[in-house]
């Protein structure tokens, strides 16, 4: 996959586009990304996804809590799993921002990409005053012989998918829903880190995984997890917090992975989150945080080997 980051995005062969920002690449990211591929495919285009770094959310500054589902390189990691030819994470900024509508869709996309075909979801936004949208996309492909393709707004329920409905989830503890949303459940994608290796001496070796600063994370508290190391799931229970019990005072996200001791510092993990099992607190000593321990362990057991659980087990274990 070849992955651009700034402006020179020049193309010498023909593309099929999706546009966006694909924070989570939920349900409906999805649906945008595989039709883009099926053109590139059926047409012989290179298949591109459009984005924008950072997230317009940052350079708009809408809201002071605003954090990524999927970090860049998250992000990156998977669209190099679904098979995407060319990465773009466009340069943002507020020059940017203000760029004309039409300007965007013919000198950006339909000349420097060498669009043949752009797919895009039928409420999408962009330029300046957001006045851009899929009907001036669509007049301005058939100007020039563009197929600009529409699509329909996915749903869960009665409510459509999208990364605000999937953030909520996540703040509420919600993984089950959350997941359901984004196909492929939440993650984080990390490096292990050296800690204080403290779970080790009370018999409950932890792996720390430093994640990126910008990452959206559920609520502190303890959750059944599984993480996929050299190719191979391990179940555990990860701690996101502070250890309030043994003093500790920055945030870390720390799994103990049942059956399984290796050291591993600075290998890459991915840990995915199923079930929320209970909220981060501060016990009265630390034997009782080594029973609590044993119980969530013992809980994220018995969730792996559950009916709540065979979708997941089926999709990613088969």
């Amino acid at each position: 996959m070849e992955h651009i980051t700034d402006t020179r995005i020049e193309q010498s062969e023909p593309t099929a586009v999706t546009l966006g920002n694909f924070d989570g690449l939920h349900q409906g990211h999805r649906s945008l990304i595989n039709l883009t591929k099926q053109f590139a495919e059926e047409e012989g285009l290179k298949s591109v996804v459009f984005t924008f770094s950072p997230h317009p959310m940052f350079v708009f500054q809408r809201k002071e809590d605003f954090a990524l589902i999927v970090d860049p390189s998250e992000k990156k990691f998977q669209m190099e799993q679904m098979g995407i030819d060319i990465y773009i994470e466009y340069p943002f900024d507020m020059n940017f921002a203000a760029m004309d509508p039409e300007d965007f869709a013919v000198k950006l996309i339909f000349e420097k990409l060498k669009c043949q075909v752009l797919v895009v979801g039928e409420d999408y936004r962009f330029g300046k005053g957001a006045a851009g949208n899929y009907e001036m996309l669509k007049r301005l492909g058939a100007e020039r012989g563009i197929k600009v393709i529409g699509v329909p707004k996915v749903l869960h329920g009665d409510e459509r998918v999208s990364s605000s409905r999937i953030r909520r989830c996540l703040l509420e503890k919600n993984l089950e829903e959350a997941n359901q949303m984004l196909t492929v459940p939440y993650f984080i994608l990390g490096t292990v880190k050296e800690g204080k290796k403290l779970g080790r001496t009370i018999g409950f070796p932890t792996v720390n995984i430093e994640a990126h600063p910008l990452k959206l994370f559920p609520p502190n508290g303890v959750y059944a997890t599984k993480t996929l190391y050299k190719g191979k799931y391990y179940y555990g229970v990860t701690n996101i917090g502070k250890n309030p019990t043994v003093n500790g005072t920055v945030k870390i996200v720390e799994t103990y992975l049942l059956d399984f001791n290796e050291m591993i510092y600075g290998e890459q993990l991915q840990t995915f989150f199923y079930k929320f099992l209970r909220s981060e607190q501060k016990f009265p000593s630390v034997e009782e945080l080594q029973r609590q321990i044993a119980i969530n362990a013992e809980q994220a057991r018995a969730y792996f080997h559950s009916a709540e659980y065979a979708h997941w087990r089926s999709e990613q274990e088969k």
